[in-house]
């Protein structure tokens, strides 16, 4: 099966790290406010870019991830991510996050808590929220779907790995993984009609893999009897959010608060369905896309940061208006890494 309908877009990874960026800027003022609230400011479709655009921890963590994926594949790495350097990569990058002065911008408490314990030196396995499967763990991980030299295992292994450090529980991984997976088709080319059903096709083959190389012994968190039945719970709850998203693309209702349809976004399963879903009901209007992710009455930012990845990998950087991209924060970090990567 193909999974490329038409040619990989142009600065698709510059494209998918501003579109994060300009979806958290957009989420960002609303992430606490019910629909009404935002539409007494008018209608959903004006919702103006915050100036200035400011972003919340997803944008500063993705950047994290981002420094991390660079710092591990570094020149001595050939090219290939590996699973110790890229953890010795992702502490450093999270505790200097949890210690950044601008680490302000409501950041999620279980990201607080573990990356608190990564600090003092405790193993990541133990230093996790083996429970939690909050949206933290996938709002970050769209820069491991932009990266072209890794392999389909590097891929999985890192979004779980990445995810895994602060979420450990396993839908959280599946989450992330599948994310990531779907970065990857849009920058490959993949049309948004093709996605769900190859997103679906993923998750089938993924089911029982567990990726010991990546996550050590993490299942033995939790009351699983094998790694394998640890991993196929989070592949079994990540396919009843795409189950979810599939009956509301059957029935579109752009107006409507999509978080009523696939989930309000705290927990890592929804935000992804929920930000497929505002994407996949405007593909080709990407702008509008956040602004229905942003007028939203769960994790907004979240989910509209992850509307704009998937948005922005699929239509390339020149989708995004200048007078938006010049002034969201971070701009030049997003730049160099899209640049890099686009090359």
């Amino acid at each position: 099966m193909t999974t490329t309908e038409r040619a990989r877009p142009n600065a698709a990874a510059t494209g998918a790290l501003f579109g994060l960026a300009l979806g958290d800027a957009f989420g960002a003022p609303t992430e606490f406010d019910s629909v009404a609230e935002i539409l007494r400011s008018g209608p959903w479709q004006h919702l103006r870019l915050p100036v200035p655009a400011l972003v919340t921890d997803d944008t500063q963590m993705a950047l994290a991830v981002a420094r991390a994926a660079d710092t591990a594949m570094g020149p001595d790495a050939a090219g290939r991510l590996d699973p110790v350097r890229f953890e010795q990569a992702l502490v450093s990058e999270f505790v200097r996050w949890l210690d950044a002065p601008d680490n302000d911008r409501a950041p999620g408490m279980t990201c607080l808590a573990a990356c608190a314990r990564l600090k003092t030196g405790t193993p990541w396995r133990l230093a996790t929220e083996a429970g939690s499967k909050g949206c933290g763990a996938n709002m970050r991980v769209a820069p491991l779907g932009l990266i072209a030299s890794l392999r389909s295992e590097e891929r999985g292994g890192a979004a779980q790995l990445q995810a895994a450090l602060t979420h450990g529980h396993p839908t959280a991984l599946a989450a992330a993984d599948l994310t990531a997976h779907a970065v990857w088709l849009l920058r490959e080319g993949t049309t948004p009609a093709r996605l769900p059903q190859l997103l679906r096709a993923y998750v089938l083959s993924q089911r029982s893999r567990y990726h010991g190389r990546w996550l050590g012994d993490l299942w033995t968190r939790g009351p699983w009897r094998s790694p394998a039945a640890f991993i196929t719970r989070g592949w079994d709850e990540t396919l009843k959010a795409l189950d979810r998203l599939d009956a509301a693309l059957a029935s579109p209702a752009p107006d409507d608060d999509p978080c009523l349809v696939t989930g309000a976004g705290w927990i890592a399963e929804e935000a992804l369905a929920t930000g497929l879903l505002c994407f996949l009901l405007f593909p080709r209007d990407p702008v509008t896309a956040l602004r229905r992710a942003a007028c939203s009455s769960g994790d907004s930012d979240s989910i509209a940061c992850l509307t704009g990845a998937f948005a922005g990998a699929f239509h390339g950087a020149d989708v995004w208006p200048v007078h938006f991209t010049d002034r969201v924060e971070h701009r030049h970090a997003l730049a160099a890494h899209g640049a890099r990567w686009d090359r």
